[in-house]
């Protein structure tokens, strides 16, 4: 597995957050999402994690890191999972709170710094789309809306979680939290959101969920035809405490 990563001057900071965005073939739409998120966060770490791209968002982001400091760039040749990329973020974010959030344009920047604001009292928050607050501008279709609530019902059974949104993109968690459970992360595909919480809830830290504005995007590259594979691996990590 090869990386390449372009740091700038992130490692001279000492950031209050880091933010990680995975992405896979974004070109179409990843310097918005980089714009938006370096220029809502001028002075903090955003980690891009460039995933087996075979487009032109490896180079876009390395680019973009000319011209925003903040930013820091990692490339990996072969594909390692959406959540092998948050993990590998991870592993080089500095800041005090920690998070994630897709490339896709499904959360502002503006929500997820509530999130990070709300870790002042709790040590992870996760963005939800079902609770009384949230606001949906755009629902997915129905088919991938009727798969989720089903996964989560599965989740919840094997879990007892009481979420009621574990796959929402976006999550904060303090440093931390992050580096206790981060060694011990398996999973690195899309059920990579259940294995962190579950490990972060089982260390003991206090998690809640957080009532955003989403609106779904096309071009997502999860298919409801991998979940019994994530609901397999997911099995796999209770099975194995």
């Amino acid at each position: 597995m090869e990386v390449a990563i372009q740091a700038n001057n992130t490692t001279d900071r000492n950031p209050n957050v880091s933010v990680v965005i995975p992405a896979y073939n974004e070109e179409s739409r990843i310097t918005t999402v980089l714009t938006k998120y370096c220029e809502y966060f001028p002075n903090e770490e955003i980690i891009i994690v460039c995933n087996g791209c075979v487009d032109r968002t490896p180079e876009i982001a390395e680019q973009m890191s000319h011209t925003y400091s903040q930013l820091k760039v990692l490339v990996f040749e072969e594909k390692i999972g959406k959540g092998g990329a948050v993990i590998e973020g991870f592993k080089v974010a500095h800041g005090s709170k920690i998070g994630f959030v897709d490339a896709d344009e499904s959360v502002e920047p503006e929500d997820l710094a509530k999130m990070f604001d709300v870790l002042s009292t709790v040590d992870g928050v996760l963005a939800s789309r079902r609770l009384k607050d949230s606001v949906i501008l755009v629902k997915q279709p129905w088919i991938r809306r009727a798969g989720s609530k089903f996964f989560n019902i599965i989740i919840r059974f094997i879990f007892w979680f009481n979420f009621k949104d574990t796959q929402c993109g976006a999550k904060v968690f303090s440093q931390r939290a992050i580096r206790d459970v981060l060694n011990s992360l398996n999973t690195t595909g899309f059920e990579f959101d259940v294995e962190l919480i579950w490990k972060v809830k089982k260390a003991g830290y206090k998690i809640i969920e957080y009532p955003i504005v989403w609106k779904h995007s096309e071009g997502s590259t999860f298919n409801v035809n991998n979940a019994p594979k994530m609901v397999f691996s997911l099995l796999m990590v209770r099975l194995r405490g």
